[in-house]
């Protein structure tokens, strides 16, 4: 389905059983299909993308966003530490992302697609529970699942976010979190700096505390594949 308001090249909607009328949330015979969407493409360039209830989904209709970026996004250069490996063999891996101002998972294909879904599924399923916002990254032809617990819209309701930033009108789903940031405002573009960037992703991040809860939520749906 085409995306009416496109920011790049083929940006396209998948709206998987669209006459079923699913609510935004994930199971795995959709996460699936996001998975298999980037597969087929088979371009480094075509990524796919997931905003939950809270981090800036913009309807509670079940749909994936994806488009082609001739570039490499922030994210996918930003350092990482392995924090566990599950599956068959221990070839599917979790780490966690250095140096970047989102805290985040990274799950990296092993031997098993169906490995891959159970973990990032089980995961999101417990933080929807939890009533906690996420969004979803899929790069390198569905071998990197990028989530991000967030709390950005949390923080705005709040009046919690620096008045600059919120002048922005930026609300950081996957893309901006990723890295592709499109802005609104002539001045914001001509004036932009590093800088400024990091702190508005920093906004997005949930705090050390609660990183760790969702570290210990994956690693546990890690061994349940033992």
């Amino acid at each position: 389905m085409w995306q009416v308001s496109p920011i790049e090249y083929g940006h396209v909607l998948l709206v998987p059983r669209l006459a079923d009328c699913i609510p935004q949330q994930l199971s795995s015979d959709t996460f699936l299909e996001a998975l298999n969407m980037a597969i087929e493409a088979d371009s480094p360039f075509f990524r796919v993308g997931y905003n939950s209830l809270g981090a800036f989904a913009t309807v509670n209709h079940l749909h994936f966003q994806a488009y082609y970026l001739m570039k490499p996004f922030a994210v996918e250069r930003a350092p990482t530490m392995q924090i566990g490996t599950g599956g068959h063999d221990h070839s599917l891996t979790v780490y966690e992302l250095k140096d970047y101002p989102v805290r985040g998972l990274v799950l990296e294909l092993g031997d098993s697609l169906e490995e891959l879904v159970r973990v990032v599924v089980g995961t999101a399923q417990r933080l929807q529970d939890r009533n906690t916002p996420f969004n979803i990254f899929i790069s390198d032809k569905g071998a990197r699942v990028f989530l991000y617990p967030q709390r950005f819209a949390e923080r705005q309701a709040d009046n919690l976010i620096p008045e600059d930033l919120v002048e922005m009108q930026v609300n950081p789903a996957m893309w901006e979190i990723s890295g592709h940031i499109v802005l609104k405002r002539r001045e914001d573009y001509e004036n932009i700096t590093e800088a400024k960037i990091w702190r508005l992703l920093a906004e997005v991040s949930v705090d050390e505390e609660q990183f760790e809860e969702v570290k210990a939520i994956c690693l546990e749906e890690l061994e349940s594949l033992l």
